[in-house]
């Protein structure tokens, strides 16, 4: 069987789908994934077949940040839908028996399927379809109880889905479908099952969600053949007591002067060491107890370090749990605000300090905390024993296999 798994966005939102895909090949499927270009590299490291989709996530981010107005805002993400339904078009012509789909291109994925009559799959990294439980991340308006919680997150899909809208119609094209009677769907449509990949520890599965939709636990970002970490990083650890692991991941493009400057002089105010990754921000600036790094596995870093200082990103969230270490998290936008806020709820933050407000004094406040108060090592202690027993990828295996079996 060939799958396709199609996913868009920063390396979070892609790095996931690399332990999913070579669990699925260790299966004996045929694994391919959909990406940006600059995913290449970490994609074949991982032995996972690659087809390109247009689109430079980082630029996109870049120019949200410099546009205007609203309207500018939407013809960026408009152009970006668009390239990411030319790049699925393409990237069925190789030839696919099944796909997969991250929340942000189902649209595309379920027109594409539709076209070839093939099986088309939810693989979401983030809670996406409503529930009267909790408030979907991205919700607006009345919270408080589950009738407002529900709208809310019916809300959410139909915005979500709103952005690939023409994009669909322009696929659907492509293909000769015929054109699809407007509507507004308040689920996400036309992809079933939907497996979330986060641990039910972490998120419980809320009871109003349908038959078809699971939260079946994590699926670990696959560690590229052949890596070894760097000579400089391995001295350093083995130099003085575990650091913390502060980076932003995709988030703060082009703001690496101002935020080494603020981490510089947070990590001496608290005191610690600190291995710093650069990110798309670039950070730099450091002193002497901080080490700057580029791109190492989670799962290798994590556990050497004494708390982890993170945007909050869906991958990140669960690598930092994973290791058992608590976490101070930065939320910038999209998923990360919900994340942080679950990280405090689950006793192994301190706070959430918002980036749009994050300071040298308030950060180096919340390290202390973090790495003073023994609730937040035990706490995350508990919840990395209880991750290490789940199977993130058997359901969607287990699923397969039926489709397999006709």
């Amino acid at each position: 069987m060939r799958a396709l798994i199609i996913t868009a966005g920063s390396r979070g939102d892609v790095a996931p789908f690399t332990g999913l895909g070579r669990r699925l090949q260790e299966a004996g499927l045929e694994v391919s994934v959909a990406a940006h270009s600059a995913f290449e590299a970490l994609i074949g490291g991982c032995g996972l077949g690659f087809r390109a989709v247009p689109g430079d996530p980082q630029g996109l981010i870049r120019d949200w940040g410099r546009a205007g107005s609203r309207e500018e805002v939407q013809a960026l993400t408009r152009a970006y839908a668009d390239g990411l339904a030319d790049g699925v078009a393409q990237a069925v012509e190789g030839g696919v028996d099944v796909l997969l789909t991250a929340f942000g291109p189902a649209p595309l994925a379920r027109v594409a399927g539709d076209a070839l009559g093939i099986p088309v799959i939810g693989t979401y990294l983030v809670p996406s379809v409503p529930t009267g439980e909790f408030a979907l991340p991205n919700a607006r308006g009345d919270l408080d109880g589950p009738e407002g919680r529900l709208a809310a997150g019916r809300d959410v899909v139909r915005r979500a889905e709103g952005v690939f809208s023409g994009a669909a119609t322009r696929l659907r094209s492509h293909f000769g479908l015929p054109a699809e009677e407007p509507s507004v769907p308040s689920v996400p449509s036309g992809v079933r099952p939907v497996f979330h990949g986060f641990s039910p520890s972490v998120l419980p599965r809320p009871a109003d969600w349908p038959s078809w939709v699971d939260a079946s636990g994590y699926w670990w970002s696959a560690r590229p053949e052949g890596w070894q970490p760097p000579a400089e990083l391995v001295d350093f650890l083995q130099a003085g007591p575990p650091p913390v692991f502060i980076g932003f991941g995709s988030m703060a493009v082009g703001e690496g002067e101002r935020l080494g400057e603020l981490v510089a002089g947070a990590v001496r105010r608290a005191g610690v060491r600190a291995v710093v990754q650069a990110g798309w921000a670039g950070l730099y600036g450091f002193g002497g107890d901080v080490l700057a790094v580029g791109d190492v596995p989670h799962d290798w870093l994590f556990p050497r370090t004494a708390a982890v200082v993170h945007h909050a990103g869906a991958g990140t969230t669960a690598a930092a749990l994973r290791a058992g270490v608590p976490a101070v998290p930065v939320p910038v936008m999209a998923d990360q605000p919900f994340w942080a806020a679950r990280l405090c709820e689950l006793g192994v933050a301190p706070r959430s300090l918002p980036f749009a407000d994050l300071t040298a004094e308030a950060l180096a406040s919340a390290i202390t905390d973090a790495l003073t108060e023994p609730s937040y090592h035990r706490r995350a202690t508990e919840l990395a024993h209880a991750i290490a027993t789940e199977d993130g990828a058997a359901a969607v295996l287990a699923h397969l296999d039926s489709v397999a079996a006709g």
